[in-house]
């Protein structure tokens, strides 16, 4: 479980950190399995058995509203009773690919969850708005350092150093002028390993747990890259009673699709299917870094308490 003090240095990263040796940022995508039936949840031998949760159930709860304080540390909880629904936060909002990109810069830090998820509340929102690499540019290093020092997070010269170096690459090699944050020019210019040929290469601080990061959230709007998932986060599925790999994961999604309440999320049907696929991702890994897996798992298990 993470800490949950604030100034804990343990979180997201750290632990994400502990990856296998053999996986790599954002890898190549595998060949699914010729078997169509979706994996099942890992069993456990027959002296320590416990009932596995239903997929549907757990799926629905974890694409839902209602699963988002299981997934958000406390902070992030009365922010957004205190300011609003509107607030824009990592853990519900819809990110362009510059933001989601800025947030692997900020969550690649060796930060708690929660400093990493304040640090983006902040630098997002107003007063400050750092959404687009102008933005970014036109505030300098100077406005940066004291978003960055609101949201009280650690490692701030660094961070904010990072961010402005960030905006400059964005202009210079990754997107077409200061108000595009598409970085539709990543993908133009680069193949499947793009995140070794550009991203890795001009932006500060982004290493193989930013680009994990990126990966995961990115490939909603990025379709090349579905289905991935990092090690991390095939943990927190594991947790879950959900299966230990992206394409296994992504069959299960395709087998019960039909009975998955998938009504806001917006797009054609690829496109809701790579947004929900990512949801699961992230709601899980979320539940998991907040030590709430136990409980999110026994409300879709048949027979317990809280289902």
């Amino acid at each position: 479980m993470p800490p949950k003090k604030d100034d804990a240095p343990a979180g997201e990263p750290k632990q994400e950190a502990s990856h296998d040796r053999k996986s790599s940022a954002i890898p190549s995508k595998r060949k699914a399995k010729s078997n169509d039936a979706p994996a099942k949840a890992p069993r456990r031998s027959a002296r320590g058995a416990t009932a596995q949760p239903d997929p549907v159930t757990l799926i629905n709860h974890l694409i839902s509203p209602e699963s988002l304080d299981s997934c958000r540390p406390r902070d992030e909880i009365e922010d957004v009773k205190n300011r609003g629904s509107d607030l824009r936060t990592y853990s519900s909002s819809t990110f362009s690919p510059f933001e989601e990109l800025m947030c692997a810069v900020i969550l690649s830090r060796p930060i708690s969850h929660a400093l990493g998820l304040r640090t983006i509340r902040t630098l997002l929102n107003d007063p400050y708005g750092f959404t687009t690499p102008k933005k970014i540019r036109d505030g300098g290093f100077k406005s940066v350092i004291k978003a960055v020092n609101q949201a009280r997070t650690q490692h701030r010269q660094k961070t904010a150093e990072e961010l402005v170096i960030l905006a400059d690459a964005a202009v210079d090699h990754l997107g077409d002028g200061d108000e595009d944050v598409t970085l539709q020019r990543v993908q133009r210019e680069c193949d499947h390993d793009w995140q070794k040929e550009m991203l890795r290469k001009h932006i500060k601080g982004l290493g193989k747990t930013g680009l994990d990061i990126f990966g995961r959230r990115i490939q909603a709007q990025w379709p090349a890259l579905y289905p991935f998932a990092d090690q991390r986060t095939l943990s927190g599925l594991q947790k879950l009673g959900l299966p230990g790999t992206a394409e296994e994961l992504k069959k299960l999604l395709d087998h019960h699709w039909a009975e998955l309440n998938t009504q806001g999320f917006e797009g054609n049907e690829d496109e809701k299917k790579r947004r929900v696929f990512v949801q699961v991702l992230e709601r899980a890994i979320g539940v998991d870094l907040e030590g709430n897996a136990d409980g999110v798992r026994a409300r879709a298990t048949p027979g317990t308490e809280n289902n």
